[in-house]
């Protein structure tokens, strides 16, 4: 229960924050926002509870990259292409795929998915118990 709890937590605030994220950048966002935030963010978080802490951060943060990419790819095609509601559509900018990814917000998503990683790895620790967080870079 303890265990389900830390998770709905963290996917909450990942959700939260994602949407926040949206509506600085961007002006507004969508109701599945949350949600594919919320997944990145528990995503990033097992970065370190499967992967040793000695990885130095600038990789973990370019495996979060990854990872963020991919769910931004899945959700774009199950929300934008397969239900039509066009939450974003990238088909203008250059090296696009499907009009749901592009290189120019993949490299944004490296500083995001590293703030992603730090932050949930102190709420794990501040919060849950987990290992305090210590970095190589």
């Amino acid at each position: 229960m303890k265990t389900l709890f830390k998770y709905i937590f963290l996917f909450s605030a990942g959700g939260l924050l994602y949407n926040l994220l949206e509506l600085a950048f961007r002006g507004w966002t969508h109701w599945t926002m949350f949600f594919l935030g919320g997944a990145c963010f528990v995503a990033l978080g097992l970065i370190n509870e499967i992967i040793p802490w000695e990885m130095p951060v600038w990789e973990q943060a370019l495996i979060g990259t990854a990872i963020v990419t991919v769910l931004e790819f899945l959700t774009g095609c199950l929300v934008n292409l397969w239900l039509g509601w066009a939450v974003w559509d990238y088909s203008g900018m250059p090296g696009n795929i499907l009009g749901q990814i592009c290189p120019q917000f993949i490299v944004l998503w490296v500083p995001v998915a590293l703030a992603g990683i730090i932050l949930d790895d102190w709420l794990r620790y501040w919060l849950f118990g987990a290992d305090r967080p210590h970095y190589t870079l």
